[in-house]
């Protein structure tokens, strides 16, 4: 991989590891589904003028789109508005693990030795993990976060196979359509009046929303999928995987002011080592 597409892949986990982070304190005044409605709304309304409707596609996007986005966002920031940042980002590895397990079952895509231990190593850092002071009293939330992320896999495996007959960012662009209204309709049903959280937001709650559906979304995915496009997979996603805990963790840390305990960074590395074992394959 040459220098500049390394660059752009690792601009990704940055604005991803990024966004997760600072989306917390947003969440103060837009609850977690208007937040992620105004995420993918945005989103949409600058990638959808790009693309043509994807005539014969509509109703598998929309389906895709109530689990991976609608469903997976839903669940994963409720968790993370009850616990810590640097404790999410870890946890939400467990993606890795479980796309494992959904590709068996659903696409018949048998996994390694090697991966079946990593799925293994994952869960036992999981459950150090949930046993720091920090989640104490905070299992809901964590099981949250965790659900989250068995959710985005299973996403992920209706995704894949509308994503080789569509533009990858086209794709992005009416998951975002379909998704982004429905979450904005179940926050005014589940949480009031969503005019008053929109007069009630202050100034740093606009702008992290416009960062995530504005500039996150597009130029991540927008990056992703370039460098996908000139390189093969077993290249770019270690770069992604690694990179978004790091940069998570940093963001909790010096932005956010959160202190991760030991025995956090103790079962998160054990996650990532199980996830190490899963991303890392050989080119053969």
């Amino acid at each position: 991989m040459n220098f500049k597409d390394t660059l752009l892949a690792s601009l990704v986990p940055i604005f991803l590891g990024f966004g997760f982070v600072i989306a917390k304190p947003a969440m103060e005044y837009f609850p977690p589904f208007l937040l992620m409605g105004l995420r993918f709304t945005f989103a949409a309304s600058i990638l959808i003028w790009w693309f043509p409707i994807p005539k014969g596609f509509l109703k598998k996007i929309f389906i895709a789109s109530l689990i991976a986005n609608t469903l997976q966002y839903s669940v994963t920031y409720t968790g993370l508005n009850f616990i810590d940042a640097s404790a999410a980002v870890l946890l939400v590895q467990m993606e890795v693990p479980f796309g494992v397990i959904f590709a068996y079952f659903m696409l018949k895509e048998k996994p390694t030795i090697r991966s079946l231990v990593g799925i293994s190593v994952a869960f036992i850092g999981v459950y150090i993990l949930t046993g720091s002071p920090n989640l104490d009293g905070k299992f809901f939330g964590a099981a949250l976060v965790i659900i989250g992320s068995g959710i985005w896999a299973l996403g992920q495996v209706l995704v894949k196979p509308l994503s080789k007959k569509i533009n990858p960012l086209a794709l992005v662009a009416w998951l975002a359509l379909f998704s982004g209204p429905i979450l904005i309709c179940l926050s005014a049903i589940f949480d009031g009046n969503t005019i008053n959280f929109f007069k009630e937001a202050n100034f740093e709650s606009w702008i992290i929303a416009i960062y995530l559906g504005f500039i996150m979304q597009p130029i991540t995915y927008g990056c992703f999928y370039y460098v996908l496009k000139n390189n093969p997979i077993y290249k770019v996603l270690p770069i992604v995987t690694m990179g978004i805990p790091l940069t998570g963790l940093l963001a909790a840390i010096f932005i956010l002011g959160e202190e991760p305990t030991r025995q956090l960074f103790f079962g998160g590395a054990i996650i990532l080592l199980g996830v190490i074992m899963i991303v890392f394959k050989n080119k053969n």
